[in-house]
């Protein structure tokens, strides 16, 4: 079992960056698959960037790639996520997760643990 802790939310401004961070808890993060997904009210949860365990393949949907990026680091079982570019649309809470390693790293219901999320405001 892995426990998530996710900081860095807050406001910004558009077109501005902030970064996000996922402190995960156990010895043995570098075997799941993590994830970064976001929620907006009345929206449904979606996956933003996933890195894949072993293999170390890297997703983005479309609404994020080329403005934001995912890394990890086995060592110090941490996930970061750096968004550039901001839109009011990316408003949302954002959450990481953590799943078994495999090919559902692309797939929400390929995560079993999630973190309590960060809110992250784009405001004009």
């Amino acid at each position: 079992q892995v426990q998530l802790v996710e900081s860095g939310g807050g406001l910004v401004q558009t077109g501005g960056s902030l970064g996000l961070s996922c402190a995960a808890s156990g010895r043995t993060f570098s075997k799941y698959n993590m994830g970064w997904f976001r929620q907006a009210p009345g929206n449904e949860r979606e996956l933003l960037a996933a890195s894949r365990a072993f293999i170390g393949s890297i997703y983005y949907a479309d609404s994020v790639k080329g403005r934001f990026t995912i890394s990890r680091d086995n060592t110090k079982n941490t996930v970061n996520l750096t968004m550039n570019s901001l839109k009011s649309e990316d408003t949302a809470v954002y959450y990481c997760a953590a799943g078994t390693s495999g090919p559902a790293y692309r797939n929400l219901e390929g995560y079993n643990y999630w973190g309590q999320g960060t809110q992250v405001t784009v405001s004009s």
